[in-house]
């Protein structure tokens, strides 16, 4: 009968079933043995081989036999020869007694049960047909002896009283044979309750067959071809089972109907699938469709399963499942063609929806949410978080370290194998990634849902795992680096970063750019680079950017519990208001709690050591590809051609189209290793970093975002932090020694000082002192270095304008917060003695809480301020060590002699005591070591007659008393050396003499015309130049004006000095005038008519 027709009409429908899977399992040579077939009839369709037909090699790698003959065996012989090694009595052990070794079976409980032992004792050599009937009885532990009640080994059997009466019937011997495994098996299961699944009992079979494929010496070929085919068929039975239990006569049941169970369990137990399992199922998935819709079935039900756990519960064997999955690149194959696969949004999702598709609702998700950040598992590790201990809390953070890092590896090794399945595969991974990452940008918003977006922990995973895949090609030499293709982007890239702002272009401008679409295909390096730098920012980044604001929160409602705790006492009589009290208690102690715990562990996640290392070596490879882009030079730290700055006026547009993320994912990552992880810096930083910071520091303007640019600084200041034994933290030394900071590092610090004074944001007036400490603590560093005093000097000389503008903005720094450190330490004078005297002046409880508010609020601006003061200043002595010329150039050294002389004043006058307050070093204040800098200012400038004659000159602040004063004090208080009192005495007496001289000159000139009076100085011009705005002033004022705001000071228009004319004639008519009033008081002079100085 043709096995592809219909079994005939008058069969009933269970036998027809059954009829068909035989077909199918007889292959092309006919259908096989029927219960009402005869074994002769069998053996005619092909279930057994004659004797022509040749024994597959028992080498042979598995394929699918699904549609195929079964295995032929060898004819059976009457009488087989048994060579005399083999026989009973010829082996010299059987006469030794020995046992054989007993059978331990493991159970689904992971229990061990010791068959009953059972002495075997064989008078005579079996037959190939005892041996096939024994082998078969005991694999599949069935017998058609009715008084056999157990196996071979003492397991129990079951009768199969119908196969038996067939055989009978059909004359054929009451043995098990190949040919009748079927029916034995399709009657073995009838006796099987229906409420046990088909597999409870097949799979235990199929690994005894497994075992006895495997013996300790090979089998001859004919019994090597039975347990072959009782392979093939136990295996083919076990796929009916799942896709066909009709076949069993069972109706489909989706409890039953799967491989789940049987796959969480190990694969050493009896009901759990072997790695056996696997081959042999995989090895028929090209045949026949339905055994892979077995296993992916499987694992989307599992995974849909684990996508409600979480690391408390019991998750590791689903992930152990998918790993085994891994080894075998079929099912990954077809797991990746699976609907559920990747994330398919649908009409009317939100975007909230939209983004929790990835973690899941898809195959892998759940296997990446999976992490000690879940919310359920940061109670258990830190639970009772206000109280712990820090030993606990360490231990507990080392602990979910562990577990992190054994998910995390087994994931890397599972996403390893799929990117390696196939190229379908690996298209399939990436486009899984990419989903993840493009449908949370919402994770960088600065006010976002914890629910409207992926978890942390799942986000975290995708970072470390992305991370992994870059390690093949991130060597230490950058060789690879130029595998990097930036015209990725432009080729439908899978990333997304249509809405991020990019470095240097509006969005007209890069969608322009991106709608050019770049011929070719992109490798895989750059699909992992872009996709891994994107999960940096929406992973790792977010995740990391929380600590800060969960140091806030936990602040914030400390303090409420604080004043909570605090009113509780007064409502003990208020019993509507106390219960309130102690429920908004009790609610913020929980809130606090999980704060706290969130905040331990995030610390234990992102803090682990081997996650930051690769991290950090993956940012270096972004640095050093920024910098090939932008300086379109084959720039590798070891190696290749050097950056020449500043960079090419015209921007790439590659580089000027790239998100902004680019950047602030290296300084932000590298920011953070500096803060909590720098010893792992220690070794693995270069000078990339370095060279990053200095490019982008002096051509700034290849980055349009202020705060960007002055976060490399921060960079830069991060990295002079002491760090155990490097007093000069981890780039202090290179940042000396490095050619390329001596060259650019100081030119690129001060160009920044200078361009934070208008960032054109609303915090720049205040952000740039931050910025401008950050830079003193850097120059501070260097300083010791000769080479960058030099190259300071030069600059001074060389680029005279920049470094005027330089100078020009450090004074205005000191005078301004010299000023404001100084009012507010004399507001808190005043709000203490105010609260030491409240009770004589009678001041309310009210008026007394306002006064405290107000003290409070002096003193941490005033703590602010002066720590800025304290290292201007300290900028300033270092300056004017070096660069004395440069300070005293015409543009400076009226503004720095007003400002030395009205400070002066202020701490040594007779306000003075003004500035007493209780316990000055809270505020950052020492008197002493303040005049102390600012006498070491005036000393190193005494030898300049253009400073001299400027502190004279200063009509406003000059006092002689002052500088006495002073003196008195270098003496009496600070016990300075005999060689700074001279020193100061000599400038005292120098600047006297300089008073007088200009004092006369004064006289001598008499009232000056206002027309050759500057109207915004109120002095005489000596070099008037034209506005544009057409109105005169003196050179020197306009000039100082522009170096602090570069407007035109009456029209507030936009100029620059280029703009100016000079007022040549009325120049010369000043002089002239100025010569006559000189020689008419020559002339009296010698005339011998003194002049009368004295007032009426």
């Amino acid at each position: 009968m043709d096995p592809n027709e219909n079994p005939p009409p008058t069969l009933p429908p269970q036998e027809q079933m059954r009829q068909k899977r035989l077909a199918k399992l007889g292959g092309l040579g006919g259908s096989p043995a029927s219960t009402d077939s005869k074994p002769q009839e069998a053996s005619k369709s092909g279930s057994v081989a004659s004797n022509s037909t040749p024994v597959t090699p028992s080498n042979q790698s598995p394929t699918n036999q699904e549609n195929t003959r079964p295995t032929p065996l060898p004819t059976r012989q009457s009488n087989p020869v048994v060579p005399q090694s083999q026989t009973v009595s010829s082996n010299p052990f059987s006469q030794l007694g020995t046992k054989n070794k007993t059978e331990i079976v493991k159970t689904s409980n992971g229990d061990s049960a010791t068959p009953p032992s059972k002495k075997i004792h064989i008078g005579k050599e079996e037959s190939l047909d005892d041996w096939t009937n024994r082998v078969l009885s005991d694999m599949f532990r069935v017998t058609l002896d009715e008084t056999k009640t157990t196996d071979s080994r003492g397991f129990k059997s079951t009768y199969l009283p119908e196969l038996r009466t067939e055989l009978e019937q059909s004359g054929d011997p009451i043995k098990l044979t190949v040919a009748s495994v079927e029916s034995a098996l399709l009657e073995a299961v009838q006796h099987l309750p229906t409420t046990k699944p088909i597999l409870d009992y097949l799979l235990p079979c199929w690994k005894r067959v497994v075992r006895a494929t495997k013996p300790p010496r090979p089998l001859p070929p004919e019994k090597e071809a039975v347990v072959n085919e009782a392979k093939r068929l136990c295996m083919s039975n076990c796929i009916f089972a799942l896709t066909m239990p009709e076949y069993f006569s069972r109706e489909p049941n989706p409890n039953h109907d799967t491989l789940v169970p049987y796959l969480l369990r190990h694969h050493d137990n009896e009901d759990g699938i072997c790695m056996d399992f696997f081959v042999e199922a995989t090895s028929r998935i090209s045949e026949d469709e339905t055994v892979a819709s077995v296993f992916t079935d499987a694992m989307v039900a599992m995974s849909t399963k684990l996508a409600t756990m979480t690391m408390n519960d019991d998750y590791k064997p689903y992930i152990n499942c998918l790993v085994t999955f891994s080894k075998f690149p079929p099912l990954l194959n077809a797991l990746v063609q699976h609907p559920r696969f990747r994330a398919t949004a649908t009409p009317g999702m939100t975007k909230e929806q939209v983004a929790l598709l990835s973690e899941t609702q898809t195959i892998l998700g759940p296997f990446f949410r999976i992490s000690p950040l879940q919310p359920e598992v940061t109670k258990v590790f830190f639970a009772g978080a206000r109280s712990i201990a820090p030993n606990h809390i360490k231990s507990s953070q080392s602990a979910l370290q562990m577990t992190l890092k054994a998910h995390q590896s087994d994931l890397v090794g599972i996403i390893n194998a799929f990117v390696r399945a196939s190229a379908a595969s690996r298209n399939a991974t990436l486009d899984w990634f990419a989903f993840a990452l493009n449908t949370n940008h919402k994770r960088r918003a600065l006010q976002v849902k914890a629910t409207d977006v992926a978890s942390d922990g799942f986000m975290v995973n995708l970072t470390a795992i992305l991370d992994h895949l870059c390690q093949p090609f991130m060597d230490s030499t950058f060789s690879k680096v130029d595998k990097i293709d930036v015209d990725y982007l432009r080729r439908s890239p899978r990333v997304d970063m249509s809405d991020e702002t990019k470095l240097n272009a509006d969005q007209a401008t890069a969608d322009a750019f991106y709608k050019t679409h770049v011929a070719g295909s992109s490798n895989f390096i750059s699909e992992i680079f872009f996709l891994t730098l994107a999960a940096h920012h929406y992973g790792l980044g977010a995740t990391q950017s929380k600590l800060k604001d969960l140091d806030k929160d936990i602040k914030y409602v400390e303090g409420l519990i604080k004043k909570i705790e605090a009113e509780m006492p007064k409502l003990q009589n208020d019993p509507f208001r106390l219960p309130a009290a102690r429920q908004h208690h009790e609610n913020a102690v929980n809130t606090v709690e999980k704060y706290i715990a969130l905040k331990h562990t995030i610390e234990g996640v992102v803090l682990d050591e081997s996650m930051q290392t690769l991290s950090l070596q993956f940012m270096r490879y972004v640095s050093v590809w920024l910098l090939r882009v932008a300086s379109a030079v084959d720039y590798r730290p070891a190696g290749g051609k050097e950056i020449r700055l500043p960079l090419p006026a015209d921007k790439s547009d590659a580089f000027s189209c790239l998100p902004e993320y680019s950047i602030q994912d290296v300084v932000e990552n590298f920011k953070f290793i500096f803060r909590f992880k720098p010893q792992i810096l220690v070794s693995a930083t270069g000078d990339e970093i370095i060279t990053f910071c200095i490019t982008f520091l002096r051509s700034s303007e290849y980055i349009k975002n202020p705060y960007l640019k002055s976060s490399l600084v921060t960079l830069l200041f991060s990295g002079t932090w002491p760090v155990y034994h490097l007093s000069k933290g981890i780039l202090g030394d290179s940042l000396s020694s490095s050619s390329f900071a001596n060259e650019h590092l100081l030119h690129a610090l001060m160009k920044f000082y200078i361009e934070c004074e208008h960032s054109g944001v609303s915090s720049a007036f205040y952000d740039r002192f931050n910025i401008r400490y950050e830079i003193f603590q850097v120059i501070k560093c260097i300083w010791d270095n000769s080479v960058y005093q030099e190259q300071l000097s030069r600059e001074s000389k060389v680029n005279r304008q920049f470094f005027v503008q330089f100078v020009n903005l450090l004074l205005n720094d000191a005078t301004y917060l010299l000023d404001e450190a100084l009012t507010k330490l004399v507001k808190i004078h005043d709000y203490q003695i105010q609260l030491h005297q409240s009770q004589q002046t009678g001041l309310s409880p009210e008026d007394v809480e306002k006064i405290r508010t107000d003290l409070e609020s002096a003193e941490q601006q005033c703590q602010s301020w002066m720590q800025l003061v304290n290292d201007t200043m300290s900028m300033m002595k270092l300056f004017t060590t070096t660069l004395r010329d440069a300070f005293t150039m015409p543009e400076i050294v009226h503004r720095l002699a007003g400002m030395l002389n009205y400070n002066l004043e202020s701490l040594t006058g007779d306000k003075r005591s003004n500035l007493k307050v209780e316990d000055a070093k809270k505020y950052h204040f020492d008197a002493k070591a303040l005049l102390s800098d600012f006498v070491d200012i005036y000393i190193n400038l005494k030898t300049k007659p253009a400073f001299i004659d400027a502190v004279a000159a200063d009509g406003r602040s000059y006092k002689p008393k002052n500088f006495q004063k002073t003196s008195v004090l270098l003496k009496e208080k600070f016990f300075k050396s005999k060689e700074v009192v001279d020193d100061w005495d000599s400038l005292c007496a120098q600047v006297a003499d300089a008073k007088k001289r200009l004092d006369q000159a004064e006289l001598d000139l008499g009232e000056i015309p206002d027309e050759f009076e500057d109207p915004l100085m109120g002095e005489l011009m000596t070099d008037p130049v034209i506005l544009p705005s057409q109105n005169i002033v003196d050179r020197s004022t306009i000039v100082q004006q522009l170096l602090s705001n570069p407007l035109d000071p009456f029209t507030r228009n936009p100029m620059t000095i280029n703009d100016v004319v000079p007022a040549d004639d009325l120049r010369n008519r000043i002089k002239e005038w100025k010569a006559e009033r000189i020689a008419a008081a020559k002339a009296k002079v010698s005339g011998g008519d003194a002049m009368d100085t004295s007032e009426d």
